[in-house]
């Protein structure tokens, strides 16, 4: 029984494994204190994860029909997120494993959103290709035994990831935050060949599988102020459906080429814009004519869990990995090289001194 803790950014999640099943999953969201500031303030996010890590455990405990002294080990993300975000999940799984007396295991945020689709559809395929869409990160990995063999990154953003695009557009499109649930409904009625956004990097030769989505940021906010400036509406279906199709093609061509390159026949797409009602529905079609298999998680394990954390420990824990001693520290921003992260803080200046 392993019980995974997420607290990097605004949701406060607890999990619960065994066996790779799902048996409890729990998130309380700060969200909506961060909307009227159209983005996530982090001393607010911390704040909240105080207030909420213990009933968001107690409800996971009472979901899965266990007391603490049941579970058989924690996981946490030790990073990468917000700094004092981090600090409190790390700290209350930190206690709850002293007290229980079982092993405490830090993980890597984004190897725990690859994880998320193993609740759902079970083993990952060794090899896999898996695309991870979030507010702050786009990456295309090369997947083999997630918990075994280091993570080889094909492409990173080199700048703006695809959820951070959808956010900082849709404030200037006038949109509440969170940015990219409002421009997939403002999209639902628009023409997604309305508008010709540009690609960015798609004929990349240097970095084929890099992303770059601050061009297109760009583009879509110069589009809207041009409306602006001669005094008419936004036709906001219209801007919406069109950077949607945008990212959702980008996205979704570099990774059925590096399927192609690698020849790996299926696909794995996680993260937040996961959920993106486009980007699924593109990579669902061109998957099925690349005869490739498209493994996309549920919504509610899209978006930040304990749940997923949870699956990577449950991984850690059969594959016999070492734990984390509890003097593990955070890494706020880790690169994702292997599932298991157990950073240790640097001796404090006063001892180095001495």
């Amino acid at each position: 029984m392993v019980l995974g803790i997420e607290s990097s950014c605004d949701e406060t999640g607890a999990g619960i494994v065994s066996g790779g099943r799902l048996l409890a999953h729990v998130v309380a969201s700060s969200m909506d204190e961060h909307a009227r500031f159209g983005g996530v303030v982090p001393e607010i996010a911390a704040r909240a994860h105080l207030q909420a890590f213990t009933p968001v455990v107690q409800e996971a405990l009472a979901q899965a029909g266990l007391g603490v002294r049941d579970i058989d080990a924690v996981a946490v993300t030790t990073g990468p997120g917000l700094s004092g975000a981090l600090q409190v999940g790390l700290a209350g799984a930190k206690s709850l494993a002293y007290a229980a007396g079982v092993p405490l295991y830090g993980v890597h945020h984004l190897a725990g959103h690859v994880a998320a689709d193993t609740l759902e559809h079970g083993p990952l395929p060794d090899p896999c290709m898996v695309l991870i869409v979030s507010g702050g990160h786009t990456s295309l990995l090369l997947v083999r035994d997630l918990v075994r063999d280091p993570i080889l990154h094909l492409g990173d953003t080199v700048d703006d990831a695809a959820g951070e695009c959808f956010d900082k557009v849709a404030r200037v499109f006038g949109l509440p935050y969170p940015g990219g649930p409002a421009i997939d409904r403002a999209a639902r009625e628009g023409n997604p060949c309305a508008v010709a956004f540009p690609r960015p990097l798609l004929g990349s030769k240097d970095d084929p599988y890099a992303f770059s989505f601050s061009g297109l940021k760009t583009a879509a906010a110069r589009w809207a102020e041009q409306h602006r400036l001669r005094g008419e509406d936004i036709p906001l279906a219209d801007g919406a459906a069109s950077l949607q199709e945008a990212v959702a093609d980008v996205l979704t061509r570099k990774a059925l080429a590096a399927c192609r390159q690698y020849d790996v026949r299926t696909l794995v797409v996680v993260g937040g814009v996961a959920a993106n009602s486009r980007v699924r529905a593109l990579a669902e079609e061109r998957c099925a004519a690349a005869g490739v298999e498209l493994r996309v998680p549920p919504l509610t394990l899209c978006t930040d869990n304990g749940a997923m954390i949870a699956a990577v420990g449950d991984l850690l824990v059969r594959a016999g990995a070492d734990p984390a001693q509890l003097n593990v520290s955070i890494d706020p921003s880790a690169p994702l090289e292997y599932a298991a992260l157990h950073p240790v803080a640097a001796p404090a200046r006063a001892a180095r001194a001495a």
